[in-house]
């Protein structure tokens, strides 16, 4: 295998800040080892989240410098009007300041108390915005999704046996919508394939109910689709989005993922009555429909990063240097989600702490302990983030306790990705050493964001 090289040339540099290991244990102390608590000057490589944090190129640098700030009708959200519909073919596009605020105005929209937004896995943000409309979030993840250790092609493919059966326990008319997360996040990275989109897809026109993307990392799910389903190995990258988006009525997206924006998403629609609820509650929460919270710069940011993505060189750089760094790590036996994800690399939580019981977060445990061996800040995707309470309080834990390591869009090279390894490493090597952590503070929703902890002592 030749040395994988990045497809770009650097441009402009920003400055790392190191810290030693006795800093490192106060700092995590101050922050309640929670790693959204922690200062960014403080970590060394910053794998917390792919969301915003990509490098821009030169060109969409040079398309920030002609944004057009116009209150209506900007020339720029004419230019991000037609990069949506180029890839997405759906012809009504209404621009939101990130994908969590595209996700608010769809499911206050369309959700309320006794209906049901069943997905393959729904991320965070996504299934408290759910909730918060009083609709209740369902994961219907396929069985090989949920063993960690065990290859398959297409881990994060909906359950559609299991997708049937809940529509005819609950019935059609309480299931607003379907939703496809692609790559499914939650679930490790893992791609949804074309032909579980078309099975989706048959049972969502058998039971009249609306299929959505939510298509945040569409082009590496694009790209997964081309490697790995062999009718579509000789297709652009583009033509098999085109079609992935073909049998979805609509689909949310964060344009701080796939377009290597700094801000931004969008709803896109075919239904105009749909459109126009959707248009009035923009208005109300974040602005004008031709700029929908964001500034003209952006909106030239995100039309041409959309079109670079689709670039096969850059896809083949991205998805190969994750599975570098996943090579090393389970060629030092380190038990993470098998193969590796489109953005991401998921370690096993459970599997590297045995030592660690669920309900001391093992997942969170872990995260600690990178960021005081090397520097490097992380994200736990577990029962922290996903557990529920018991009527008795005790925890209802995630299906898998998972450490995210999300690598940011064209910012870290080789040796930034070889010092995380032998970090990960490291901390594996003396893993019995870690401890537990117990809550002492939680919000009532999305606790992960702003939770404090502190070590089990026994």
């Amino acid at each position: 295998m030749k040395t994988i090289i990045e497809p770009f040339k650097i441009k402009s540099v920003e400055p790392i800040y190191f810290t030693t290991r006795e800093q490192r244990v106060e700092i995590l102390k101050k922050a309640f080892h929670n790693p959204f608590l922690i200062h960014a000057d403080d970590v060394l490589i910053d794998l917390l989240t792919d969301s915003g944090t990509s490098a821009m190129s030169s060109a969409q640098w040079a398309g920030i410098m002609i944004g057009d700030e116009s209150y209506a009708g900007s020339k720029s959200f004419f230019k991000f009007e037609q990069a949506i519909e180029d890839v997405t073919g759906m012809p009504i596009v209404i621009p939101t300041h990130q994908g969590r605020a595209a996700e608010k105005i769809l499911f206050t929209v369309i959700g309320g108390k006794g209906k049901y937004i069943v997905s393959n896995t729904l991320f965070d943000t996504t299934r408290a915005n759910i909730e918060f409309s009083d609709a209740e979030g369902v994961d219907l993840l396929c069985a090989e999704g949920k063993i960690p250790a065990v290859p398959a092609p297409f881990k994060g493919n909906m359950d559609v046996a299991a997708l049937e059966r809940f529509i005819r326990e609950k019935g059609a008319a309480n299931i607003p919508l379907c939703l496809l997360t692609v790559t499914n996040n939650s679930g490790g990275g893992q791609p949804v394939s074309m032909q579980n989109i078309k099975e989706v897809k048959s049972v969502c026109i058998k039971y009249d109910i609306p299929l959505f993307i939510d298509a945040c990392r569409f082009a590496e799910n694009s790209y997964f689709i081309k490697v790995r389903e062999p009718e579509y190995a000789n297709a652009s990258i583009l033509s098999i989005a085109q079609e992935m988006f073909s049998y979805a009525d609509g689909c949310t997206m964060s344009a701080k993922k796939d377009a290597f924006a700094n801000i931004g998403g969008f709803i896109a629609l075919r239904n105009e009555e749909l459109a126009l609820k959707c248009r009035n509650l923009l208005i109300i929460t974040e602005g004008f429909t031709t700029y929908g919270g964001l500034a003209g710069r952006d909106l030239e940011a995100i039309a041409i990063g959309l079109m670079e993505v689709l670039d096969e060189n850059y896809l083949h750089y991205r998805i190969r240097s994750i599975e570098y760094l996943a090579e090393k790590l389970l060629a030092a036996g380190v038990p993470m989600i098998r193969p590796a994800g489109g953005h991401a690399v998921y370690l096993d939580a459970k599997a590297f702490l045995p030592h660690v019981p669920v309900d001391q977060y093992p997942g969170q445990a872990l995260v600690s302990a990178l960021y005081i061996a090397g520097g490097i800040r992380s994200v736990e995707i577990g029962s922290l983030m996903f557990g529920k309470y018991a009527a008795d309080g005790s925890l209802i834990p995630s299906i898998m306790e998972l450490v995210r390591l999300a690598i940011p869009r064209r910012v870290y090279t080789q040796s930034h990705i070889d010092y995380v390894s032998e970090i990960i490493i490291e901390v594996f090597n003396n893993r019995k050493n870690i401890k537990g952590l117990e809550i002492t503070y939680e919000a009532p929703a999305l606790r992960h964001f702003t939770a404090r902890l502190k070590e089990v002592e026994h």
